[in-house]
C-alpha cells in the first residue's frame, strides 16, 4: 500500500488556506498547515513534507525568505516549494519569487484543477530527480570502490568530467592534479608507448573505442602496466556525446606472463640441451661398440689395449647416464616431496674430502689448481653424508667446468658462530648479473659466452640449493660478471666443534692425452669430449682411415695447415672459440678450401643444420652418429 504524499499548506488567511487543503485533500493528498512562517519552519524541519504550498504574505516572515531558509537548510533543501499569492501577481513578483528559490509560482486566483496539476507535476519532477540522484550514487559508490580507474570524457571536447579515485592509486598521483591539469594523464605514459596512446585518442572523433596496454611511469621511477579499454556514449539519437574509459593495473598479469615465457624458454632449453647431453655419451658407447666388434677377432697387443679402452669409455659414459638420470630423478623426489634424508652426526671435513674426489678427476683433467682451506677445529654437521657431498661435489663440478684450462678453484670453510660458511671461488667465466637472480631456478642456465657451448641440464644448482633448503641451509652466488669468475655460498647450521689440528691438501693430475692411430684417408677430428675423439678415432683407424685428433682450437687453422686433412670432423660447441666462426676461418683460407668439413654435435634441429651449411660446412651429423651415415659424410 503506497503511503500518501504529505503536503504543508501555508497560509494566514483561515479561508484561503481551508479551501486549499481541501482541493488538495480531494486529491489524494495528506495535509498538515500552518499559519505563519516559523510554524512552517518547524513543521519542515521535523521532517516528512514533500511540498510546502507557501503563501507570499506572512505576519511574521515573508513567504521568500521561509522558501531561502528551507533550500538553504542541508535536511530541507530537497522540499519541493509552490509559491502563491493574491496580491503580488506582477511578472516582477514571479521572478523575484522562483529566484528565491521557490520551484513554481501561482497568482490567485487558482482553479482547482490547475492547483493539482502543479502539484502533480512538481511532484513528477521531483520523483525523477530523487531518481537520478539514486543513480549517480550508485554509480559513485561503484566506481568510487572498484580498483580500476574509470573516466568520463566529453566529446568533442574531450574534456575531463570524472575521474575515480583509483587514479591516486594506479597513476601514482593526486586526483586534484588531474583536475587542474586534465592532460597530465598522457604525461605519465611511458615515453615509448606515448605516441602510440596518441594516437589512439586523437582518432575519437572518429574511432571512439579501443582496448589498449601501455606503461605508465610512476613519480619514483618505477613502471606499472595498464590495460586501457575506451567505449563510447551514446544519446537517444545515437550519436556520442562522451566516451567512457576503464583502467586497470595489468602489473602483476605482465609479470607473471614473462615468468610463463621464461618457463617455456627454460623448458625448450632444457629438453635441447638434455637431447644434447644424452647424446654426447650415446656417441663414444656407440663408437666403443663398434671398436669392440671390429676388434673382436684381433690378438695384436694393439687390439687388446683399444679394447680395454672402448671398455672404459663405455663404463665411463654409462656413469655420466646414470648420474644426469638419478639428478632427473632427485629433482622429482624433492618436488614431490618423497625425497627422505639419512640424518646422522656428519664431520664437515669429510663431506668436503669426499666432494673433493667426485670432483677430482675433472679438476685434474682441466688441470686447474685446487686450494683448500679449512679452520683448525672440527666441525660437525646434523645432515645427510651422501646428499651433503654431492651437494659439495656438484659446486666443484660447475666451478672446474666453467673455468678455462689452467684455472684456480678455492675452497674455504669459515666459523661464523653457529653457522658454517663454504665458499667455492673460481677464476672461470663468471655469470652476468642479470642471471644471478634465476641462477637456482629450474632449468635455468645462465647465459654462456658464444665460443662456449652449454653444458648440463640446468638443474644442478635448483637440486643443491634444494637439498641444502632441506638440511636447514641456504645456497647463494655473487659474480664480478662474465669473465670474472663466481663464488658460490653454502652456509648450513653448525651441530658442534671440537679442536684439532687438520691440514687439507688437494691432489693435482695432469689432463691424459688421446690416443692415435693411423691409416689411410687423413681425418683431423676436434672435439673436446676426449672420450667420445678418442672412440671416433679408434673407430676410424679400423676402418682404415689414418684418424688425428685434437681437443684444441684455438690452433686449428695452423694445425690443418701443416697436417692437410682431407676431412675435418668437428664439434660446434668448443670452449674458447664458435665452432661456425671456426669453420668460416678454415673455408675462407684457400689452401683449406677444399678439405671437406664435418659438423659433428649433439643440436639437431632444422635451425641448427641451417646454421653450419651456411658456415661452411659440407655435413652436419647429429651425436651419435650412425656408421653408415659417419662413413657417407667423410666421402662426401
Amino acid at each position: 500500500m503506497t503511503t500518501p504524499t504529505l503536503i504543508l499548506n501555508v497560509d494566514d488567511n483561515d479561508g484561503a488556506r481551508y479551501a486549499k487543503t481541501r482541493i488538495l485533500q480531494g486529491a489524494g493528498f495528506d495535509v498538515v498547515e500552518a499559519s505563519n512562517g516559523t510554524d512552517a519552519l518547524a513543521v519542515v524541519k521535523r521532517g516528512g513534507v514533500a511540498l510546502v504550498l507557501l503563501d507570499v504574505k506572512l505576519p511574521d516572515i515573508n513567504g521568500i525568505e521561509v522558501c531561502r531558509r528551507i533550500k538553504a537548510d542541508p535536511d530541507s533543501a530537497l522540499v519541493l516549494v509552490l509559491q502563491t499569492s493574491a496580491a503580488l501577481t506582477g511578472r516582477a513578483d514571479k521572478i523575484r519569487g522562483l529566484e528565491g528559490g521557490a520551484d513554481n509560482y501561482l497568482a490567485a486566483p487558482i482553479e482547482a484543477d490547475e492547483l493539482v496539476a502543479n502539484v502533480n507535476a512538481l511532484l513528477r519532477m521531483r520523483q525523477t530527480q530523487s531518481a537520478l540522484r539514486d543513480s549517480e550514487e550508485r554509480f559513485r559508490q561503484l566506481t568510487d570502490n572498484i580498483e580500476d580507474v574509470f573516466w568520463m570524457f566529453s566529446v568533442p571536447a574531450r574534456a575531463l568530467e570524472y575521474v575515480s579515485p583509483a587514479y591516486a592509486t594506479i597513476w601514482g598521483r593526486p586526483v586534484e592534479t588531474i583536475e587542474r591539469e586534465p592532460g597530465s594523464w598522457m604525461a605519465a605514459v611511458h615515453p615509448d608507448d606515448r605516441a602510440y596512446v596518441a594516437s589512439l585518442w586523437d582518432a575519437l572523433p572518429s574511432t571512439p573505442h579501443y582496448d589498449a596496454e601501455f606503461r605508465v611511469t610512476m613519480p619514483d621511477g618505477t613502471l606499472r602496466w595498464v590495460r586501457d579499454r575506451m567505449f563510447a556514449v551514446r544519446d537517444s539519437r545515437d550519436e556520442v556525446y562522451r566516451v567512457a574509459r576503464v583502467t586497470s593495473d595489468i602489473t602483476r598479469r605482465k609479470e607473471m606472463e614473462a615468468l610463463l615465457r621464461a618457463a617455456d624458454a627454460n623448458k625448450n632449453e632444457f629438453l635441447a640441451t638434455l637431447a644434447h647431453e644424452l647424446r654426447n655419451p650415446l656417441s663414444p658407447i656407440r663408437n666403443a661398440a663398434a671398436l669392440l666388434g671390429a676388434s673382436s677377432t684381433g690378438t695384436d697387443a694393439g687390439a687388446v689395449e683399444r679394447q680395454a679402452r672402448a671398455r672404459d669409455v663405455i663404463t665411463r659414459q654409462v656413469d655420466h647416464l646414470a648420474h644426469l638420470v638419478d639428478d632427473l630423478l632427485d629433482v622429482a623426489r624433492i618436488s614431490e616431496g618423497k625425497i627422505v634424508l639419512r640424518q646422522e652426526e656428519v664431520e664437515l671435513q669429510g663431506v668436503i674430502a669426499q666432494a673433493v674426489e667426485t670432483a677430482g678427476p675433472l679438476i685434474a683433467a682441466r688441470g686447474h689448481k685446487l686450494d683448500v682451506v679449512q679452520p683448525d677445529c672440527r666441525i660437525w654437521l646434523k645432515g645427510d653424508p651422501v646428499r651433503l657431498a654431492q651437494s659439495m661435489g656438484n659446486l666443484l663440478h660447475n666451478a672446474a667446468k666453467f673455468t678455462p684450462k689452467g684455472g684456480r678453484i678455492k675452497v674455504e670453510v669459515t666459523l661464523d658462530g653457529d653457522v658454517v660458511r663454504i665458499a667455492v671461488q673460481d677464476n672461470g667465466i663468471g655469470i652476468a648479473e642479470d642471471s644471478l637472480s634465476r641462477i637456482f631456478g629450474m632449468f635455468a642456465q645462465a647465459a654462456v659466452p658464444p665460443d662456449r657451448a652449454p653444458e648440463g641440464l640446468g638443474i644442478g644448482l635448483s637440486l643443491v640449493s634444494r637439498l641444502l633448503e632441506m638440511h636447514g641451509g641456504r645456497l647463494s652466488a655473487t659474480s664480478p660478471g662474465i669473465g670474472l669468475g663466481s663464488t658460490f655460498v653454502v652456509e648450513l647450521p653448525v651441530l658442534r666443534t671440537a679442536q684439532a689440528a687438520q691440514d687439507a691438501a688437494a691432489a693435482d693430475a695432469a689432463p691424459g692425452q688421446p690416443a692415435a692411430a693411423s691409416g689411410g684417408r687423413k681425418v683431423l677430428l676436434v672435439d673436446d669430449n676426449v672420450d667420445a675423439m678418442e672412440m671416433m678415432a679408434f673407430l676410424l683407424a679400423e676402418m682404415g682411415y689414418e684418424a688425428h685428433t685434437t681437443a684444441d682450437a684455438g690452433n686449428l687453422v695452423q694445425m690443418a695447415l701443416s697436417l692437410r686433412p682431407d676431412v675435418i670432423v668437428l664439434d660446434i660447441g668448443l670452449p674458447g672459440v664458435d665452432g661456425y666462426e671456426l669453420a668460416r676461418r678454415l673455408k675462407g683460407n684457400p689452401q683449406l678450401a677444399s678439405t671437406r668439413l664435418v659438423a659433428h654435435t649433439g643440436y639437431g634441429s632444422p635451425e641448427d643444420r641451417r646454421k653450419a651449411l651456411e658456415a661452411g660446412f659440407d655435413a652436419h651429423l647429429v651425436k651419435p652418429a650412425e656408421l653408415e651415415d659417419l662413413e657417407k659424410a667423410l666421402q662426401g
